[in-house]
């Protein structure tokens, strides 16, 4: 009989979603994450492990580990963001916090949550894939670039974006390999010197843990099987040191195993370049060179594994909402001058190096994170927003989660999501987000000490605009979920009444026939020039396509 063939690789969500694009603390080091590995152990069963609760995390990460309440929980709840749950348990929670008036009362109910002990600290762990290597540095690979908009002295990539890299992805973990393993042994089965020995046993429930990681095939990627799954089928047991005597695996064995067996993401964003399908979603536009790129594997893989790519997209306006986008990991790249809207629900969206763009995104589910980009317009609904090396960008949003300023932004402007489309409140509902709580105006700065707190701004209302989406589509959504705040609802108001009087003084003005001709001249005129002068027309002249211009949105 023929034995299995068996791929593993890493999987790309726990990396672009869960690992935060700055340099980790650091005593997330080696060093400090082995011994809240043995102290956890030793306190089994009294909210540390198997589970581990807020509260216990909140003793370690501040009482041990110095780091900040907030940012204590920053990393406790962007673990628990990527535990799989159903919309209806995310509303439940949105709802129950959003009732909670005072801190304490927050604090009660963040103190029900628990997460899995052994892939929490993986989690942890994985923190380290940016941070900054002074080897790598003294080589070039991380050295500052020239146009570099990070102004902390640290010696951190603007250019790159490790997230979105599997390859670097397959090499962190391989490099890495000995310390996660080690990190989930039990304390009895490490020397001396706290490092695993050739006799060291390792759980099944410690490998269980590092399917948080790793996935795999025995089919030809047919099929996708948890790590532990594949390690625990009887065919494999040779090959992955498993022992039915011991109920254990040889830690030496199981790494052996693993090192042969690893390989390239077949569902990464390189395979979904390289063989995935092309798109025909944007034009070429006259006179350009720059010709869009889009690609995904949405037609091969599960919903856990879809990812679309976008590349040069180029004055023009560009409106999708389609089975293709929904739940996908999406990545726009070097996009420009350009109205880019995805009216579907997304599984988490970064946008790197675009300039001079409008993004509005359909409901997405896990985090949004700008990257290098220049004079940028979001209008989103996201769990998390995050901004790195940024310049001029105005975001919108409506997320339950405090916005994450990273290093190296300039002249942010925070602003209420102010628009909808027909299946909006629909894909909320789909992807587990609710209208409150909403901490649109209340950024984070998470690196406090190589950060202008001047560096962002909230927008004032007397410069608040409604945004409307040019689409017709099918849905029961006619306005802004959860409204606007009152102030900016004012200042609308407001600008109406001025408008209503505007009208009026016009109508008894009593114009001559001439008079009203002159005078809507001069308007049209005035109009015009304000397309012009704000960018406006370029959109306008976008929308008009060449069938079914308006009906874009729903191909």
């Amino acid at each position: 009989m023929e034995k299995p063939s068996v791929s593993l690789w890493v999987k790309m969500e726990p990396f672009i979603v869960g690992a935060l694009q700055i340099p980790p603390p650091s005593k997330f080091s080696m060093h400090y994450l082995r011994k809240m590995s043995t102290y956890v152990r030793m306190r089994s069963g009294r909210g540390y492990y198997p589970y581990l609760t807020w509260s216990m995390w909140r003793h370690i990460a501040c009482g041990k580990l110095q780091l900040e309440k907030e940012l204590a929980w920053l990393y406790f709840e962007l673990f628990d963001s990527l535990v799989e749950q159903t919309s209806e348990e995310r509303l439940e929670w949105a709802e129950v916090i959003s009732g909670c008036v005072t801190e304490e009362e927050t604090e009660k109910q963040r103190n029900r949550l628990s997460v899995d002990t052994l892939q929490f600290l993986l989690f942890l762990y994985i923190q380290q894939l940016n941070k900054v290597s002074l080897r790598t540095s003294l080589l070039g690979d991380e050295w500052p670039n020239p146009k570099s908009k990070s102004h902390s002295g640290l010696k951190e990539s603007a250019n790159q974006i490790k997230n979105w890299n599997d390859n670097y992805h397959h090499d962190f973990v391989e490099n890495h390999l000995q310390d996660l393993l080690e990190l989930l042994l039990d304390p009895d089965q490490l020397s001396a010197s706290s490092h695993s020995m050739n006799s060291s046993l390792l759980s099944p429930k410690a490998v269980q843990a590092l399917s948080f990681l790793i996935e795999g095939s025995v089919d030809q990627n047919r099929t996708v099987y948890p790590l532990h799954e594949l390690a625990l089928w009887q065919p494999l047991h040779a090959k992955s040191g498993f022992s039915k005597l011991s109920k254990a695996f040889s830690c030496a064995k199981f790494e052996s195993w693993l090192r042969t067996c690893l390989t390239g993401n077949p569902f990464g964003a390189t395979a979904c370049l390289t063989s995935g399908r092309k798109l025909a979603w944007a034009q070429q536009v006259e006179g350009t060179t720059k010709r869009a790129k889009i690609a995904c594997n949405t037609h091969i893989v599960s919903s856990v594994h879809r990812v679309i790519v976008m590349s040069q997209v180029y004055k023009q306006t560009l409106a999708k909402s389609s089975v293709t986008l929904e739940d996908t990991h999406m990545r726009i790249h070097r996009c420009c001058e350009s109205f880019i809207y995805l009216l579907s629900p997304l599984r988490s969206v970064t946008i790197e190096k675009c300039r001079n763009s409008t993004f509005v995104l359909g409901p997405v589910q896990t985090v949004v994170h700008l990257h290098s980009c220049d004079n940028v317009k979001l209008v989103a609904v996201c769990h998390r927003l995050s901004l790195s090396s940024t310049n001029g960008c105005t975001l919108h949003v409506l997320t339950p989660t405090r916005p994450l300023i990273l290093l190296g932004n300039q002249a942010i402007t925070f602003a209420p999501f102010h628009t909808h489309y027909p299946m909006l409140e629909d894909h909320m509902g789909r992807t587990g987000l609710a209208t409150v709580p909403n901490n649109w105006d209340n950024p984070m700065i998470v690196c406090k000490e190589n950060c202008d707190r001047e560096v962002f701004r909230l927008l004032p209302s007397s410069e608040f605009y409604p945004f409307v989406v040019p689409f017709e589509m099918e849905g029961d959504t006619t306005e802004i979920p959860g409204g606007l705040p009152p102030a900016y609802q004012k200042a609308l108001s407001q600008r109406e009444q001025r408008i209503r009087i505007w009208q009026k003084t016009v109508k008894e003005a009593e114009l001559t026939k001439n008079q009203r001709k002159t005078f809507q001249m001069l308007v049209e005129n005035k109009f015009y020039e304000w397309l012009v002068h704000t960018g406006s027309r370029q959109q306008l002249d976008s929308l008009v396509l060449p069938a079914a211009g308006s009906k874009q949105a729903a191909g």
